[in-house]
Order: C-alpha cells, then sequence, then structure tokens
C-alpha cells in the first residue's frame, strides 16, 4: 500500500528505531511508548486488520508472537511478564490501519486494559 506508514517504515523509507527485522516482519520502538518497552511488531506484507486475516496468513501471526517472545526475552522480561496485543479498527484503538502487534513490558500491567 503507497500510503500506508508501516509499508513504508517496513520498506525502510521511514526510519525507526529497529530492534528485529528478518523477511517477514519488523519490530521497531512505539513512538508513543506505554510501558518502557514497546514495541510494534508489523508483518512486510500489508494486511489491513485482523478482519482480513486469512488460513494463509496463519503462519504469519505465528512468526509475529514468537518475534514477540523472542524479544521480551532479550530484553529481560520473559519470567517477569509481558503483555502482546492486537486492537481492531478505530474503537479498540488501531490507528494504522496494517496489522501491528504491540509487546509491552517493565510496569504493572492493569486487568482490564484501557
Amino acid at each position: 500500500m503507497p500510503d500506508c506508514l508501516f509499508c513504508k517504515i517496513t520498506d525502510n523509507q521511514i526510519p525507526s528505531a529497529t530492534v528485529y527485522e528478518d523477511d517477514t516482519v519488523v519490530a521497531f520502538r512505539d513512538v508513543n511508548p506505554q510501558a518502557p518497552l514497546h514495541v510494534l511488531v508489523v508483518p512486510r506484507a500489508h494486511v489491513a486488520t485482523l478482519n482480513d486475516l486469512q488460513p494463509e496468513h496463519d503462519a504469519l501471526v505465528g512468526a509475529m508472537f514468537r518475534v514477540a517472545a523472542q524479544i521480551a526475552r532479550e530484553h529481560g522480561y520473559a519470567e517477569r511478564g509481558y503483555r502482546t496485543v492486537f486492537n481492531c479498527n478505530r474503537e479498540a484503538g488501531q490507528t494504522v490501519f496494517h496489522i501491528h502487534l504491540h509487546l509491552l513490558a517493565g510496569r504493572g500491567l492493569a486487568w482490564p486494559p484501557g
């Protein structure tokens, strides 16, 4: 998608504070962090919302969670705890319409969220 912010980031057209990347996903620090560790795990493939996922995306979503767990482990939060969140559409807080997994850690996280 030519006007998608996250497509531009995954294509290196816009700089980001990247913490991980491979052929499938790019993970970078959120510009408005809500926790000491707040990373977005973004697929290189453009999928607008969770509602647009198809069976062929199953491995992609699995890779996103695996990468989030790896980043949490590398930053010392695997045992302490961390949260992963997908937001779907505006009422849930999705502001960039390219799926992305939030990884949050480093502070107590209340339940239910916001």
